[in-house]
C-alpha cells in the first residue's frame, strides 16, 4: 500500500514510506533469492540501512536512534516485507529485540558502547533468552552465572537465537540469583569472548536470517556489561516481549497484505478457461476473505499501537491480536497458495517463501497457545 488509511498515519509517515521503499527496490529485491540461497544477509546490509536511517527508527537519540512515534516501525515492516522475506526482516531488524533492553537500562556507557555501533550499522546485536529445554518459560531458565570479582563466569546454552551467528553482541538472559522470576540478570556477550561458541540451525524458512545455539563453558562476561541491576532482569525482558509482539503482529499484517497483492495481481493476469482468474466467482470470494482479514487486523493494531503511545500497555489485547493476525496470515497465504496453483509452488515465488514462513509467527514471541492463555489470565480468567 502506498499509504494508509488511517487518522494515525500522517504525510510525514508517507515520506518515510517512500523512503524505505527506494531501499527495498534498490538494495533489496535485486538481491533476496541470492541471499535466501546463501543462508544470511551481507553485512553491508545493515551499514546501507543505516545510511539509509532504517535502522535508528523508535531508538532513543542517547543511543543513535531517531525516536519517532511507532507507526514508522509498522510503515517500515510493510515496507521490509514487499520484498517477500521475513528471514530479511528478521535478521536485519534482530537489533529490535537485541538492543532495547541497552536502551531502556542500561548506562550511558553501555549505550555508547553496545547500542550506537549497532544503530550506526556497524556491529550486529541478537537478543539470546531461549534455551533448549525452556522454550517460552523464561521463569525457569538455567543458564547461570557466578560471580567471581568483577566478572560473572556464565555456562548454559541457549537456542533458536536470531542473528546468533554473526551477531557481535548478544543480550543473553542469565540466571544469577534464586529460582523464579526475581533471580534473573542480563549480560552483553561479546563474540569472540573464550568459552562462548555457536552453531548454525537449518530451517523451514527464513532461510537469509541465520539462526543459532549458542554453548557457554565457563564464559567469563565483565560485570561492568551487566544491563541493569543484578536479578532485575526480568521486567526489561518483559517490555522487551511486548514490543516484539507488536513487531511479530506487524509482520503478519505486512505478509498478508503482500500475498494479497501477488494474489491479485495474479487473479487479474492469469487467463483459464478464455478469461481472466477473477471472473471466477470463488476466486473473488477468495480475495473478499483475505482482505477482510487483513482489515480487521489492521484496525486492531492501529488503535493498540495508538494506545501504546498514550502511555498503555494492553497486555491482553496485544496477545490477542498476535493469535489472530498469525492465523490470518496463515489463512491468507494458503489461499494466495490456491489461487497461484502450480505457479505458487516453485521456487522464487513470493507466495510460496511467505507460506513456509508463515508457522514461525504463531510460534515465536510466544506461540499462539501461550498467548490465548496469557491473555486469559490477564482478563482474570
Amino acid at each position: 500500500m502506498s499509504k494508509r488509511p488511517s487518522p494515525f498515519y500522517t504525510e510525514d509517515h508517507d515520506t518515510f514510506r517512500q523512503q524505505a521503499r527506494r531501499f527495498v527496490e534498490k538494495e533489496v529485491a535485486p538481491h533476496i533469492d541470492a541471499w535466501e540461497a546463501a543462508g544470511e544477509l551481507p553485512r553491508e546490509l545493515h551499514r546501507k540501512a543505516a545510511e539509509a536511517g532504517l535502522l535508528q527508527v523508535c531508538f532513543p537519540e542517547d543511543c543513535g536512534g531517531i525516536d519517532v512515534d511507532p507507526f514508522y516501525a509498522i510503515v517500515l515492516t510493510e515496507e521490509l516485507a514487499r520484498a517477500g522475506s521475513g528471514g530479511l526482516i528478521a535478521s536485519l531488524m534482530s537489533h529490535g529485540i537485541g538492543t532495547p533492553p541497552i536502551c531502556k537500562v542500561g548506562s550511558k556507557e553501555q549505550k555508547a558502547r553496545f547500542a550506537a555501533p549497532v544503530l550506526a550499522g556497524e556491529k550486529i546485536a541478537a537478543l539470546a533468552i531461549t534455551e533448549p529445554g525452556g522454550g517460552s518459560d523464561v521463569a525457569n531458565l538455567r543458564t547461570a552465572a557466578r560471580r567471581e570479582g568483577d566478572h560473572y563466569v556464565i555456562n548454559g546454552a541457549k537456542t533458536f537465537i536470531t542473528s546468533g551467528m554473526r551477531a557481535d553482541f548478544l543480550t543473553v538472559a542469565v540466571r544469577t540469583g534464586e529460582p523464579g522470576l526475581s533471580g534473573i540478570s542480563l549480560l552483553v556477550v561479546e563474540a569472540g569472548t573464550p568459552g562462548f561458541t555457536r552453531s548454525p540451525l537449518q530451517k523451514m524458512g527464513w532461510w537469509c536470517s541465520d539462526t543459532a545455539s549458542l554453548y557457554f563453558d565457563e564464559c567469563r562476561v565483565p560485570v561492568a556489561n551487566r544491563i541493569g541491576p543484578e536479578n532485575a532482569g526480568f521486567m526489561a525482558i518483559m517490555l522487551n516481549f511486548n514490543n516484539e509482539r507488536v513487531g511479530l503482529i506487524a509482520n503478519a499484517l505486512a505478509f498478508a497484505q503482500v500475498c494479497y497483492d501477488e494474489s491479485l495481481a495474479y487473479a487479474r493476469e492469469r487467463q483459464t478457461f478464455g478469461k481472466p482468474l477473477i471472473r471466477n466467482q470463488v476466486i473473488r470470494h477468495k480475495l473478499v476473505d483475505m482482505r477482510t482479514r487483513i482489515e480487521a487486523v489492521r484496525a486492531q493494531l492501529d488503535l493498540l499501537v495508538w494506545r501504546i503511545t498514550q502511555g498503555q500497555m494492553p497486555v491482553a489485547e496485544l496477545c490477542m491480536l498476535k493469535a489472530l493476525a498469525t492465523t490470518s496470515l496463515e489463512f491468507v497465504a494458503s489461499e494466495a497458495m490456491q489461487i497461484f496453483g502450480g505457479a505458487g509452488y516453485l521456487r522464487g515465488a513470493k507466495v510460496e517463501r511467505i507460506y513456509r514462513e508463515t508457522k514461525v509467527l504463531t510460534i515465536g514471541g510466544g506461540s499462539l497457545e501461550i498467548m490465548k492463555d496469557l491473555a486469559a489470565r490477564q482478563m482474570g480468567y
